[in-house]
């Protein structure tokens, strides 16, 4: 399907994505904010859903996403061990633009999602502060950096370099043009699984890491000196998967689309292990809810059934590309006590260069 112009989330209209990146020694860790519209969210809310795909994971504010199919704050990514932080920073956040919360309306919901980025980050160090969210926040725009930023400066992703990644897909239908983006914080997956459509990239790279000696050529011989660790690791990490679109969906609709970022999962090779937690949250911001609402009965828009098959598609498509970005963008990263995670793009040229010589 042919992308959006910039082809990352922010391509559905109003959504704008910033970051702030601690990348200093032994700290590598961050914050990434996704706003679904420029607007205030808690008196705006946007319909929403939340999908687990394997449940490994402490993200917060799922179950009231779940119970009232809405978002009414910014989602804001980061380590696993700085979501009660990013949560307060969030909640104070949103008390200074809503006077009214906790006096004359109720509470309010924060969504943080996170991933262990403990292998390159100290993440003990507990270094993501308040600062950091009001600059993730403040730096919010359509145009954002991928890769080794944000909440995936320290991520790995199938033994590689993770982190940052989106890619949109246009939809035509009714004579309208619509848009469906997804960002990705990529954390997750066995090297030697890896798939760069269709190609097993994974077990090129493994191979050439582990046979010492052995010419770039030879992808069998590679493997078979591979080491027993290496071929026995288990698949764990985590991914997060952020899906908007300006398609007028229901949140059960919502739901179905969020459902397809696993087809776009597996394509790149994972079998969701079961220490890996894989969490969709999406939103759309054709339908909208007040939350001063004054009439009884509100009407909300839907698409046609027989016609979501493109919105499928597109959630497929844009998450598998997602997630190959946020390889291909991130750099190299040495992290803490000398941990080492290679960029992707050191080995595509022999990647694509053993694939040709086996067609």
């Amino acid at each position: 399907m042919r992308t959006g112009p910039g082809n990352r989330i922010t391509d559905v209209p109003g959504v704008r994505v910033g970051h702030c990146t601690l990348d200093d020694g032994h700290v590598k860790t961050g914050v990434t904010a996704v706003l679904p519209h420029g607007g205030n969210l808690f008196q705006e809310k946007v319909l929403a859903v939340a999908h687990v795909i394997n449940g490994f994971g402490k993200t917060a504010g799922t179950i009231q996403i779940e119970e009232l199919g809405t978002i009414e704050s910014p989602i804001l990514l980061t380590n696993t061990l700085s979501v009660g932080r990013v949560s307060d920073a969030l909640v104070e956040y949103l008390l200074e633009q809503n006077p009214e919360i906790g006096v004359t309306t109720g509470t309010v919901n924060t969504v943080v999602c996170e991933c262990n980025d403990g292998y390159l980050n100290e993440i003990r160090g507990l270094h993501v502060q308040r600062e950091h969210v009001r600059a993730a926040l403040s730096s919010a725009a359509t145009d954002f950096a991928e890769g080794a930023v944000g909440a995936g400066t320290g991520m790995s992703c199938y033994g590689l370099k993770g982190g940052i990644g989106s890619a949109s897909r246009l939809i035509e239908l009714g004579g309208k043009e619509y848009t469906l983006g997804v960002l990705v914080l990529s954390n997750f997956g066995r090297q030697q699984d890896f798939m760069l459509h269709g190609i097993p990239a994974g077990e090129i790279i493994a191979g050439m890491a582990d046979a010492e000696g052995l010419p770039l050529s030879g992808m069998n011989d590679r493997l078979a000196n591979a080491s027993p660790a290496a071929l026995q690791e288990r698949e764990k990490g985590s991914i997060i998967f952020i899906l908007a679109t300006d398609l007028p969906l229901s949140e059960r609709q919502l739901k179905r689309v969020s459902k397809r970022c696993t087809v776009g999962l597996t394509r790149t090779g994972s079998f969701i292990g079961n220490g890996s937690g894989d969490v969709v949250i999406g939103f759309t911001t054709a339908n909208r809810v007040r939350h001063e609402e004054t009439e009884a009965v509100v009407t909300l828009q839907m698409l046609n059934e027989n016609e979501i098959d493109l919105a499928f598609r597109a959630s497929s498509e844009a998450s598998e590309e997602a997630i190959l970005n946020s390889m291909t963008a991130a750099k190299t990263t040495v992290g803490r006590d000398g941990h080492v995670r290679k960029g992707l793009s050191e080995y595509l040229a022999a990647v694509l260069a053993e694939t040709q010589e086996r067609a």
